[in-house]
């Protein structure tokens, strides 16, 4: 068994707003909405994802977005993201989750750029804790535990495009 989350993040009016989601032919997610993640326990194996329209399916629609021969090994953790590219259109990234241990006192921050954007720096608690981070790039750091506030500011400057969110 493998563990995969799935995030349909394509903004709702950009084409994509209710969705299905197959490998190959077996529907794994009905009615996928924008915004939402799912999280699934599955077989090891290689898997040919694809997402349709509501309603439609293999054999009997033509898939939105395709990602073939995507390969999930036994006791893998990781995360398909449905998204928009840096010049808006829509793609599919997997990200493998790490999921390693930490050391005592740590925690694991990781950050990944599916926005229609252009590189940004992530702060943590004011300070740049990653930086030029471009789509569909992530950034990962074990980072003292405890909350933080997070933002997102286009890269180089500190003018703000998302946050301050506490992490």
């Amino acid at each position: 068994e493998a563990t995969v989350s799935v995030l349909h993040g394509i903004p709702a009016g950009a084409g994509a707003d209710v969705v299905d989601v197959y490998a190959g032919e077996t529907l794994l997610i009905l009615n996928f909405t924008p915004g939402t993640l799912e999280t699934l326990e599955v077989p090891a194996g290689t898997y040919d994802l694809a997402v349709y329209a509501d309603g439609e399916a293999p054999g009997s629609g033509t898939a939105v977005l395709e990602a073939p021969g995507t390969s999930v090994p036994a006791g893998a953790n990781a995360t398909v993201t449905a998204n928009l590219t840096e010049a808006g259109d829509p793609t599919l990234n997997v990200f493998v989750n790490d999921t390693s241990m930490v050391a005592a006192g740590q925690g694991r921050l990781t950050v990944r750029h599916i926005a229609a954007a252009p590189a940004v720096d992530v702060r943590a608690n004011g300070d740049v804790a990653f930086s030029n981070l471009t789509n569909p790039n992530e950034a990962t750091a074990d980072l003292p535990a405890g909350t933080l506030s997070a933002d997102v500011v286009l890269a180089g400057t500190t003018t703000v495009a998302l946050g301050p969110a506490d992490v």
